[in-house]
C-alpha cells in the first residue's frame, strides 16, 4: 500500500468528450435474444460510444480541454504542465502530450508528460499532476485522460465487445495554499500484468504477420495478437477482493468516516462489480453513481466521465466529498479522497 497526501492543490474543473457514434448492445449478433437481454442486464450497458477510424483519444481530450479552458476562462499562456494518460497514444513515439501541447496552443514553457495507465489511470494521473504542482511552485496544470479502447477489441470477441466505449476527459488543477489535502492509496500487482493485455506490437513482442492471424479461443471469441485479451474471472476476483479493503484503508488512514463521503465514484467495469463493491462496503447505492447504461466501460476515463454525467448541478459541483477509485489493467488499483468545491463541469461534448 502506498498511502500519501498532497497539499495545496485544488481541482477546478472536469470536462468530457465522447464520439457521436452510438452502438446499441441490443443490436449485437447473438443466438439467443433472452440470453442477450440477461447479459445486458448483468453488465448494465445498453449503449456504447465508438470512435470513428480517424478519431484518436487525443482528439477527444483536446475537445474536452478546449471547452473546459473556455468555461474556466483560463489563459492558455498560464498552463505550466500537461499530463496525458492513455493506452491508445497517437504514435509509438513521440509522446502524444507534446502534440497536444502544440494543438492547444500552450506555451513552450509547458512541461508535457505521457502516462501509460488503464482503468486506474485517472486517479494515478491525479496523484502525479497534483504532486507536481504541490512541489514545483508552478500554478496550473491540465490532466487529460482518454482512450479509444474499442480500436483494440476484436469484432469477433463477444466477451469484450459489449463492454467497451471511447472517451476523452480534461481536468484542471491549480496550486492553492488554502486547499484541502488530497489523500491517495495506490497499489500494484505486477505479477498479474497479463490478465488484461495486448500481446503484440511492443518491443517485447514485435508486430509481425502472425499478429494479424485470427485464433479461436472459444466459439464466441476470436482475436489477433494486436487485440485486447482479458482473463475475465481473474479480473472479476481481483475487483471483488481488493477494492473494498483499499477503500477502507484509505478512509482509516485519512481519518474519514464512511458516512461523511457524499459519493463513491468507482471505475465502471460493469454493474455486477459496482453492486458487489457497494455491498461489501455497505454503501447506500444512491451514493454510487453509474454511467454504464449509456456510456459503457470507457477504461481510464470512467471516473471523471461518471462525475460529469451524474453529479453536477447546472455546470458546477458546489460542495461534495468524493472517494474516487479505479482498478484493472496492471493489475493496478488507486483510490483518492477529494473535496469538490465549486468545480466547473461543462456538458459532455459529442464529437463527430
Amino acid at each position: 500500500m502506498a498511502f500519501f497526501s498532497i497539499a495545496h492543490v485544488s481541482l477546478k474543473g472536469i470536462s468530457a468528450a465522447v464520439p457521436q457514434q452510438r452502438v446499441s448492445n441490443f443490436d449485437l449478433e447473438h443466438s439467443d435474444k433472452e440470453e442477450l437481454q440477461k447479459l445486458i442486464s448483468t453488465l448494465g450497458i445498453e449503449e456504447r460510444r465508438v470512435a470513428t477510424p480517424s478519431q484518436c483519444a487525443s482528439d477527444l481530450c483536446v475537445a474536452a480541454a478546449e471547452k473546459l479552458l473556455s468555461a474556466l476562462n483560463w489563459d492558455k499562456s498560464e498552463i505550466d504542465a500537461v499530463f496525458f494518460v492513455t493506452q491508445t497514444p497517437d504514435y509509438q513515439l513521440p509522446g502524444t502530450s507534446l502534440h497536444i501541447q502544440e494543438r492547444l496552443g500552450l506555451p513552450k514553457s509547458c512541461a508535457t508528460f505521457d502516462i501509460n495507465q488503464g482503468c486506474a489511470g485517472y486517479v494515478y494521473g491525479l496523484s502525479l499532476a497534483s504532486a507536481f504542482l504541490s512541489s514545483s511552485g508552478l500554478k496550473k496544470a491540465l490532466l487529460l485522460v482518454g482512450d479509444t479502447i474499442t480500436r483494440l477489441i476484436s469484432p469477433f470477441d463477444q466477451s469484450l465487445l459489449p463492454l467497451f466505449s471511447d472517451c476523452g476527459t480534461a481536468s484542471a488543477l491549480e496550486f492553492d495554499a488554502k486547499a484541502d489535502p488530497l489523500y491517495f492509496n495506490i497499489t500494484s500487482e505486477g505479477e498479474n500484468f497479463d490478465k488484461i493485455m495486448v500481446s503484440d506490437g511492443g518491443a517485447r513482442n514485435g508486430f509481425s504477420e502472425a499478429s494479424l492471424v485470427y485464433k479461436e479461443y472459444h466459439p464466441a471469441v476470436k482475436r489477433m495478437g494486436i487485440h485486447l485479451a482479458m482473463k475475465g474471472l481473474d479480473v472479476f476476483n481481483f475487483s471483488l477482493k481488493k477494492v473494498a479493503p483499499n477503500v477502507e484503508e484509505l478512509l482509516k488512514k485519512a481519518k474519514r468516516e464512511r458516512s461523511a463521503i457524499d459519493y463513491f465514484v468507482f471505475h465502471q467495469a460493469n454493474q455486477m462489480i459496482l453492486d458487489s463493491i457497494a455491498k461489501k462496503l455497505a454503501i447506500d447505492r444512491a451514493k454510487v453513481p453509474s454511467s454504464l447504461k449509456t456510456f459503457g466501460n470507457t477504461s481510464s476515463t470512467t471516473v471523471p466521465l461518471t462525475i460529469v454525467a451524474n453529479l453536477k448541478t447546472g455546470n458546477t459541483i458546489a460542495d461534495s466529498s468524493m472517494l474516487l477509485s479505479g482498478f484493472g489493467v496492471g493489475l493496478s488499483l488507486a483510490s483518492a479522497l477529494v473535496n469538490f468545491k465549486g468545480v466547473i463541469c461543462p456538458d459532455i461534448i459529442e464529437l463527430s
